[in-house]
């Protein structure tokens, strides 16, 4: 009888063992206004597969098993001419989730091509080439659209065994975090998936109310990170507005005067950039000498480090011998700095240090003469808002440059330095409304990362989905 006892205690003991090894992480839905409850099943039985250890209640079986996957067709000049020219997406509109229908391409598509290639609510479309992989959903929003070759739909032929949304979240852990098919893409010179390789894949298939569940919680957040960038879309016009506005009509809507650069309000002073500020520029320390940068402390500012924001620190830092034996300047605390030149839309941006900082010859820092005449952050939103007369200044064969001398030539209009303030703190109160979304947007595609690969990975269960709108 004690036998009888001690085996069943042991086996107790295994299983509490057990449920540890299997037990899962605590929910993860912190943030979201509504969220699902989440919670770890230590009664799971786990088994491994070929894409990883997974709940014995998932299925693993080919894509093909699932959806019938149609390539798009192919594009060319013969097909832009033709009587039934209709939109049709390329992988440019295919982003992850979502797609973006703002630009469409036509081409004549035949009575077969339209009746084949017909997309319906709920098709994926997965890209082939580019990013390989991403995918979104069609929605249905525009009538007679239809997708190159570039593009695999992928349609459900199980709706009682697979959920769209779902499968979609997992191409974008398998693809993007979890890399599960990392190398069974083609990788020639450009990498490819070919729908073939697409309906080989093996995929999870947990039973479909789990499957709504996890979509469901990924949605919520995918729709939280979308009403940020909604807000910081609607920020960014109000800015926008709110710079035009003060900028030609000052804060009390007075009469105008035509300047070089436009109208501004008639009582402002009217000068150039360098009749009331020096404009430097740094250098480069010798890569070829390691003591200029071997644990450097000093940052180091480039270009692509000015972006409308305070800079707080730099990717590259250099040392005190560095600085000492070459041509770049330390530049203090609250300086404005400007890219001369850059990469695309680089060139004309502006920005302030939040902490002494070395840059190089790229970039311009402008230092007003008087302070109490004219402030360096009135300064900043001036150049923000004429940044694209800023960048008509540049010059240059191949990319177009800006100099120390176009700097100091370049027309500038300011108020006293009240209305200087006054100006400055409007502008300030959006900057910090978009800081503030950005700041959510980040914590929420972080937390939307987490949330996918804890979810795909079974690691976190849904136990039940209770939603309240």
């Amino acid at each position: 009888m004690a036998d009888v006892k001690q085996n069943k205690a042991h086996a107790k003991t295994r299983k509490r063992e057990e449920e540890k090894e299997n037990g899962l992480s605590s929910p993860l839905n912190d943030g979201l206004k509504n969220p699902c409850p989440v919670k770890p099943l230590h009664d799971v039985r786990y088994v491994s597969t070929e894409i990883g250890r997974l709940p014995s209640s998932w299925v693993v079986c080919r894509f093909d098993s699932i959806f019938s996957v149609q390539q798009g067709k192919q594009v060319s000049k013969s097909k832009r001419a033709g009587g039934n020219q209709c939109s049709f997406l390329r992988t440019k509109n295919v982003y992850w989730g979502r797609l973006n229908l703002s630009e469409l391409d036509k081409m004549h598509f035949s009575d077969t091509e339209t009746e084949r290639l017909a997309l319906k609510t709920g098709d994926l479309l997965v890209c082939e080439g580019g990013s390989i992989g991403r995918t979104a959903i069609w929605n249905g929003s525009i009538k007679d659209c239809f997708y190159q070759n570039h593009l695999l739909r992928a349609r459900l032929i199980k709706k009682n065994v697979a959920d769209p949304q779902f499968m979609l979240y997992w191409l974008w852990y398998a693809f993007e975090i979890g890399k599960v098919y990392f190398g069974r893409g083609n990788v020639t010179t450009i990498p490819n998936l070919a729908s073939s390789k697409l309906c080989e894949l093996p995929i999870p298939v947990p039973p479909l109310p789990e499957q709504r569940s996890i979509a469901t919680i990924l949605g919520q957040v995918q729709k939280a990170i979308e009403e940020q960038e909604k807000l910081l879309a609607l920020t960014a016009e109000l800015k926008r507005t709110l710079l035009h506005q003060l900028f030609t009509h000052g804060l009390r809507n007075e009469p105008q005067k035509q300047t070089d650069i436009g109208p501004i309000p008639k009582s402002w002073e009217v000068t150039t950039v360098g009749s009331v500020a020096r404009i430097q520029s740094g250098g480069t320390p010798s890569r070829d000498n390691p003591e200029y940068w071997q644990n450097g402390t000093i940052p180091w500012v480039k270009t692509g480090e000015i972006d409308y924001c305070v800079i707080q620190d730099a990717e590259e830092k250099i040392t005190a011998k560095g600085l000492k034996e070459s041509a770049t300047r330390l530049f203090p605390k609250g300086t404005l700095l400007m890219a001369m030149y850059g990469q695309g839309v680089t060139r004309g941006r502006v920005g302030l240090l939040g902490v002494d900082a070395a840059t190089n010859q790229a970039c311009a820092s402008i230092t007003p003469n008087d302070k109490k005449q004219i402030s360096s952050v009135f300064l900043y939103y001036f150049f923000e808002y004429h940044y694209e007369a800023l960048r008509k200044l540049g010059h240059g064969a191949n990319q177009r440059n800006m100099n120390a001398a176009l700097i100091r030539s370049f027309p500038l209009a300011f108020p006293k330095p009240d209305e200087q303030a006054e100006l400055i703190t409007a502008f300030k109160a959006l900057d910090e409304k978009r800081v503030l979304h950005e700041r959510k947007k980040t914590l929420l595609q972080d937390l939307f990362r987490t949330l996918l690969h804890e979810l795909m990975t079974a690691k976190t269960r849904v136990h039940k989905l209770e939603i309240t709108t």
